[in-house]
């Protein structure tokens, strides 16, 4: 997952290795979370409640998966495996990496705009 090669394969329908990858870690963490939420009542460790969290189902999210999907597909890695590539010495994925903090800063940007123009104006007491 930490060459772009082997991502653009997987998304063309190449190879679809990752797809084991992708799975393997989604049956473990599924396995995991079930088992942790009923017999946890504390999380190992901050010591909050062990919950699910669940967020509902809305524009935002739909926004943000496109953007990840396209990034993913364009740069042909996602964030977490771009930070390990540099492991592998793939210092042409600082230009993704970049675009990663620039979208991210911009979307953060964005986001306080909307939220302070949807508050009005301030009114004196």
């Amino acid at each position: 997952m930490a060459r772009p090669e082997v991502v653009l394969n997987f998304l063309q329908f190449d190879d679809l290795g990752l797809l084991f990858v992708m799975g393997g870690a989604a049956v473990v963490t599924g396995i995991t979370f079930a088992i942790a939420t009923k017999t946890l009542d504390r999380a190992p460790l901050t010591g909050r409640e062990y919950l699910r969290r669940t967020k509902s189902f809305d524009r935002n999210v739909v926004v943000g998966g496109v953007v990840f999907g396209a990034g993913w597909g364009i740069s042909g890695i996602c964030p977490g495996a771009a930070y390990a590539s540099f492991g592998i010495g793939n210092w042409p994925i600082l230009w993704a990496v970049a675009g990663m903090f620039i979208g991210a800063y911009a979307q953060g940007r964005l986001r306080s705009r909307i939220a302070d123009s949807s508050a009005g104006p301030a009114t004196a007491d």
